[in-house]
């Protein structure tokens, strides 16, 4: 590993213009190494299920979450239930994955790692 690399949870979200690039599968499979527990879903988006002890710990694991969406200017989608977050992560304007949902994605998993429990 190179002592100069910046883990993707250290980037910062770049936006994309409509039909930007989307990852191929190479560069997928290089990033994914960072996130584990993360699904992909037919090439399109990651996905990932947390769960934590109750409502309350999934909210409070959203609320983060959501603040980290606004600082960087890109969006999960999620869904959110009793003692459960599912989170969708895709770049809506290239129809697909780009290096933003890779940092995106690496960010939600900086943060309340304590919290989520059976991932």
């Amino acid at each position: 590993m190179e002592s100069d690399a910046v883990a993707l949870r250290d980037e910062t979200c770049i936006p994309c213009r409509d039909g930007g690039p989307t990852l191929d599968a190479e560069e997928l499979a290089e990033l994914k190494a960072e996130l584990p527990g993360w699904q992909v879903i037919d090439g399109h988006h990651l996905h990932k299920h947390l769960e934590f002890a109750d409502f309350r710990t999934a909210l409070d694991w959203l609320s983060r979450a959501g603040a980290i969406c606004e600082e960087q200017g890109h969006h999960g989608d999620f869904r959110v239930g009793w003692g459960y977050v599912d989170v969708d992560v895709f770049t809506h304007k290239a129809n697909g994955l780009t290096r933003a949902d890779a940092v995106l994605a690496a960010k939600f998993d900086a943060i309340g790692s304590s919290e989520v429990r059976g991932t």
